[in-house]
Order: structure tokens, then C-alpha cells, then sequence
């Protein structure tokens, strides 16, 4: 009961998390810089819990066995659920849905193969080279090296990639 329990706190930790850090872009854009950095603050606060349950859950591993969860989670979403949820959203005619899974299939693609080449250098004893990586913060399109004049998925501007 208790690990069930971890697991259901770690959801929803973690999903408090995300939407404060999106409440706290939002306020941030309407100038609420205060309530902005307060969301922030909590978020961080959501994200110590959401780790303390991982940990506890006993889901950190070896580089190499995180990297492969990542792959794993990855394969399952570009593979099995994004394309279950695009043609549901597809079938039911709930655009912005339709936009959003499509979106994500195509980012979640790049990113699994960026996890399984990281794990063949880990896999190694090495640490992975990667240059400037840039995400685009309409679809979430991610590239190495520069950022597109136009992101390629939803036709974003090079001014919305964000640099990492």
C-alpha cells in the first residue's frame, strides 16, 4: 500500500510541478512578475517532493539503466500512445488535441533517438557531446547546432527556440 501510495504522490507532485511552472509563464507574460516568482518558488518546492518519492521509489539508477527508462518511455510514446491519441483526437475532431499529440509524436521522436545514441556513449564510460540545443516553445521541436529559421513541425519563427 505504501509504495502505491509514493507512486500516486510522485503523479501528483509532479503534475503540481508542471502546471505552476505554466501558471507562472503565464503570469509572467501578464506582468504579474511577483505572483510569477511565487508559482516559480512552489514549483521548485513540488519538484524536491516529486524527487524525494522517486528516490524512495527506488527509480534512479545507473546512468545507463536511466538512460534506457528514458528510451523505453520514449519508444512507448512515439510508437504506442501518441499515435493512439492523435487518431482518437483525429475521430473525435478536437483540433487543438490533434495539434498538440502531433506536436509531441514529433518531438518525442528526436528525443528517443538522442536517448539511445547518449546510452551507446554511456554504455561506453563517456559522457555525451552535444552542442548548443535549441527547443521550439510553440511544438517542442528539438534540434542541435542552430535553430531553424522555421521550425520545421509547426512553422514557428527562429525567434521562439529557446537555447540550452
Amino acid at each position: 500500500m505504501t509504495r502505491q501510495f509514493l507512486e500516486d504522490a510522485f503523479c501528483g507532485e509532479s503534475k503540481a510541478h508542471m502546471k505552476y511552472l505554466i501558471f507562472s509563464t503565464e503570469a509572467e507574460e501578464k506582468g504579474l512578475k511577483n505572483l510569477s516568482r511565487m508559482w516559480k518558488a512552489i514549483a521548485h518546492a513540488e519538484f524536491v517532493h516529486a524527487r524525494n518519492h522517486f528516490r524512495a521509489l527506488g527509480y534512479i539508477g545507473s546512468t545507463e539503466d536511466n538512460l534506457q527508462q528514458c528510451i523505453d518511455g520514449e519508444t512507448f510514446e512515439v510508437e504506442e500512445m501518441y499515435p493512439v491519441y492523435n487518431n482518437a483526437a483525429n475521430f473525435q475532431e478536437e483540433k487543438e488535441a490533434v495539434k498538440t499529440t502531433h506536436f509531441a509524436l514529433e518531438a518525442e521522436k528526436i528525443h528517443a533517438e538522442w536517448y539511445k545514441n547518449a546510452k551507446k556513449v554511456a554504455d561506453q564510460g563517456k559522457d555525451v557531446e552535444v552542442g548548443k540545443i535549441f527547443i521550439c516553445d510553440v511544438c517542442g521541436y528539438t534540434v542541435e547546432g542552430e535553430a531553424p529559421e522555421k521550425c520545421p513541425v509547426c512553422g514557428a519563427p527562429k525567434s521562439r527556440f529557446v537555447e540550452f
